[in-house]
């Protein structure tokens, strides 16, 4: 299901309850749009092709995998593509390399995007076993995906910015601060993060 708008709505209503900024930034800029992406390998193999590459490049790369591959492709289509074929497609060796991870691991059975431990943190950890897949690709996985309700993406930096003129800090907190400041906001930390990219896309007045 994720975090549709009317989920979105609800949590941001609770939680201004707790936060009265939040009744004013919501009055000004609005709830923001759900984040909605379809689970499985590909959402992530889109992840790992957007990495470092602007919008644009990274669409095109994924059309003209989807063309070598089919609209369909499974993790043994692509493993099935040598280099220069996946190269022709505009993957680096550095993608192609952890492109091969995710794919090696759903395989062999070791990685199932249908039974993910429901314990987030586990399921982190599960995640970034993937090359390329660090602590903040496994979360906005778990966010947009499976619309996990109290993930917290604290590295982000949109989402320290977000935090930052939320609570008119005087400067931008770092990982570890956000990730703490955040504690109050649990268990609805996930729109609290929707919100905050939000915000941030939202000039400040």
């Amino acid at each position: 299901m994720g975090l549709t708008a009317k989920k979105l709505r609800e949590d941001l209503d609770a939680l201004s309850r707790r936060e009265p900024r939040l009744v004013q930034e919501l009055a000004r800029i609005g709830y923001p749009e759900p984040r909605i992406r379809p689970p499985g390998f590909k959402t992530l193999l889109r992840t790992i092709i957007g990495q470092q590459v602007s919008v644009a490049a990274a669409s095109s790369m994924w059309a003209r995998l989807e063309a070598e591959l089919g609209a369909d492709f499974t993790p043994a289509c692509l493993l099935a593509r040598d280099f220069d074929t996946l190269r022709a497609c505009g993957l680096s060796r550095q993608k192609q390399g952890y492109a091969r991870s995710l794919c090696e691991l759903v395989e062999a059975e070791a990685l199932d995007f249908d039974t993910l431990p429901a314990d987030d943190e586990a399921a982190i950890a599960l995640l970034t076993r993937i090359k390329g897949i660090g602590r903040w690709s496994a979360e906005i996985y778990l966010l947009f995906a499976e619309g996990r309700p109290d993930i917290w993406p604290a590295g982000d930096l949109a989402v320290q910015e977000g935090v930052k003129r939320l609570l008119e800090l005087p400067e931008r907190p770092a990982e570890k601060a956000t990730r703490a400041l955040a504690e109050p906001w649990a268990p609805q930390r996930g729109s609290m993060a929707i919100f905050a990219w939000h915000y941030y896309a939202n000039p400040a007045l």
